[in-house]
């Protein structure tokens, strides 16, 4: 199935609910990498779609994206990049919404390129980033899992469990 959507054609990834995460990709060449967050939000229940909006190649569909997401039902977007990476900047620059973003390895430089464009926004457009490549993404989609969960009294416990779990399989390693 192919996830990705248009914005006349929304396709939630998880059930049959308005997504709640959008993800959104600067090139499809980047889908392997942001696998990990749509998995991570599908195993969290939360409804997701994924877009290929780029800044620099597909600006107008950006804006379009951006200036209807929250009137979609999108609560806490997602972007991935590489390069000089300014899509979770522009995307912060045109929303209220919590931006997250991924920076990507696209270049020679291993990505530190991406996590500066990313890390780097001034005054007024934050973006919350993480870390390079897929561990970002993963992570990412918990972030704005947490995000979603502060007004979510099923999903917090969805995620306190989690992170139970976790510690349980570090004190199970430990004995």
């Amino acid at each position: 199935m192919d996830e990705t959507t248009s914005l006349q054609n929304p396709r939630p990834t998880t059930h049959d609910r308005r997504p709640l995460v959008g993800i959104v990709l600067g090139s499809d060449s980047d889908r392997p990498v942001v696998e990990d967050a749509a998995k991570t939000l599908t195993e969290f229940d939360v409804p997701h779609e994924i877009v290929v909006a780029s800044a620099h190649r597909s600006p107008d569909l950006l804006d379009r994206y951006a200036r209807t997401a929250e009137e979609r039902g999108i609560r806490v977007l997602i972007a991935a990049a590489g390069g000089a990476a300014h899509l979770a900047g522009s995307l912060a620059a045109r929303t209220v919404l919590p931006v997250i973003g991924v920076p990507l390895e696209a270049t020679g430089l291993g990505g530190l390129d991406a996590l500066l464009s990313t890390v780097q926004m001034p005054p007024g457009v934050p973006v919350a980033t993480v870390s390079i490549g897929s561990w970002g993404a993963r992570n990412a989609a918990i972030l704005a899992v947490q995000i979603l969960a502060v007004g979510d009294t099923e999903l917090n416990k969805r995620l306190r469990d989690f992170k139970a779990g976790m510690a349980r399989k570090i004190e199970v390693r430990s004995t």
